[in-house]
């Protein structure tokens, strides 16, 4: 009890979240999906387990993983990390870290146009803010989740939202902290517009995302 008490409490969550991970073994879609649930694509490294593995049982196993990095659409924009930039840029060989691949054509893009009631704002905007960071946090394909406030009408809320897929949006819907937003505010909210947009230059657009952040 006494060495609890001076290392404090521990944040198990962070902790998780701050190491490295490898993929050798017994990797799938799956896997990686789970993974991401704990850390952030950047933490992720192909492994092979080289020499403990026979060479043609790893020649294939990377070929599986290959495709199904190319096919899964939340995972795409992740692959050249998962294989080889993550692992370049932590043992130092590169100075610039490694960022997702992101493809503006099968994207989904919106402005969702949100109206709360004055005695809710406050509430509402704490459950806002904590979905919109678990979702950048948790979910790989979720691009950007940018609130936005009204500055003439602190009631009227602006959410720039992209995400890689319509599948990762339809999964993104249905995570528990979407969920927990959802039910939560539903007496919040007076009036919700999710109109989608459509780039006028997708090819441009594919530039921002190659952009320092």
């Amino acid at each position: 009890m006494q060495a609890n008490k001076l290392v404090g409490e521990i944040d198990w969550d962070a902790n998780l979240r701050a190491l490295y991970y490898d993929l050798a073994g017994a990797h799938s879609p799956e896997v990686i999906r789970m993974m991401l649930t704990i850390t952030s694509p950047d933490h992720l490294l192909y492994g092979s387990d080289y020499p403990y593995v026979a060479p043609q049982v790893l020649t294939q196993s990377l070929a599986r993983m290959k495709q199904y990095l190319s096919e899964e659409p939340d995972l795409a924009p992740f692959k050249d990390m998962f294989l080889w930039k993550n692992a370049k840029w932590l043992f130092g060989k590169t100075e610039e870290k490694p960022k997702a691949e992101t493809t503006a054509h099968n994207m989904i893009v919106r402005i969702a146009e949100i109206e709360v009631y004055p005695q809710h704002l406050k509430e509402y905007l704490e459950y806002a803010n904590e979905v919109d960071r678990l979702s950048i946090e948790r979910e790989p394909g979720v691009v950007c989740l940018y609130p936005m406030q009204s500055a003439e009408d602190s009631c009227q809320i602006r959410i720039l939202e992209i995400y890689a897929s319509g599948e990762v949006y339809q999964n993104h819907l249905k995570t528990d902290h979407f969920q927990k937003y959802k039910q939560g505010t539903l007496h919040m909210v007076k009036s919700l517009k999710l109109p989608t947009m459509k780039p006028l230059d997708p090819e441009t657009m594919k530039l921002i995302f190659k952009k320092q952040r």
